[in-house]
């Protein structure tokens, strides 16, 4: 079967945030951008169904500036995926908009039996476009997934639940799935597979090709802040019943916790 995996391009973890002077955005001069992490592991439970057989092929998909975005589906390629698809659009698109393309890019593809994504995404943490991609299309969902077994036309699937406790579900394929940490250790692309991914692939789709209205749904952001910065750390000295005192006293007078 053939397998999509659906990408989404962030700004690194240690990248510097600058908010624009109209307060409506970031300011993304200088941002480094990466693969979001969750995505990583969406791209490697794919290729090891390609490796071990259960798939016959990967394909990744991303949406947004195709100059940018395409760096993050090269990786996906460096990393072992066949082709690649760009959905060229802005960056003012919401989940819904998001995950509305995403799923009519995959319709219009066809062959699809399995997509993966990842869990949420780190810039925005909505955790919403795989729920809503499988809404799209019809299909089972499954997010937070940890752990994946494949058998004949289905797939089982580990998930966290709140409490610290997992369930266990039973997928009919086509289905979709949304990755979490501990899925797999995604893999390094090596310098092979980084030459071979200049010559592999990336379809350009425009928002406007889609059967779809996703262009027409835009979101508009504003007042953006950084967070406060944070008060300098206290030190407290002293032997422990000093020090404990000391603590109890903050807590109340100044942290106001107790």
């Amino acid at each position: 079967m053939k397998v999509f995996v659906c990408i989404k391009q962030v700004p690194d973890t240690e990248t510097k945030i600058k908010i624009r002077a109209d307060g409506n955005g970031i300011d993304a001069t200088g941002i480094k951008w990466v693969m979001n992490p969750y995505d990583e592991f969406a791209v490697e439970e794919a290729i090891k169904m390609k490796e071990s057989g259960t798939a016959s092929a990967v394909t990744a998909v991303g949406l947004g500036p195709k100059a940018r975005v395409s760096e993050a589906l090269r990786t996906a390629l460096a990393m072992g995926a066949d082709d690649a698809i760009v959905i060229d659009a802005t960056e003012d698109m919401d989940s819904y908009a998001t995950a509305k393309a995403l799923a009519a890019a995959i319709k219009a593809e066809g062959d699809g039996k399995f997509i993966l994504t990842g869990k949420l995404a780190i810039d925005d943490n909505q955790a919403a476009v795989s729920q809503m991609i499988a809404e799209f299309l019809g299909l089972p969902h499954a997010t937070v997934v940890s752990k994946l077994e494949y058998g004949d036309n289905q797939v089982t699937a580990e998930r966290e639940v709140e409490g610290g406790t997992r369930e266990i579900v039973q997928l009919t394929l086509p289905a979709v799935v949304g990755a979490n940490k501990g899925l797999n250790a995604p893999r390094y692309a090596s310098l092979p597979g980084i030459m071979k991914a200049k010559k592999k692939q990336i379809k350009e789709i425009a928002l406007s090709a889609l059967d779809s209205n996703a262009g027409e749904l835009r979101v508009k952001f504003q007042d953006y802040q950084l967070p406060p910065e944070k008060p300098p750390v206290k030190v407290i000295q002293g032997d422990a019943a000093q020090t404990a005192a000391q603590l109890v006293k903050l807590l109340r007078e100044e942290a106001k916790v107790i």
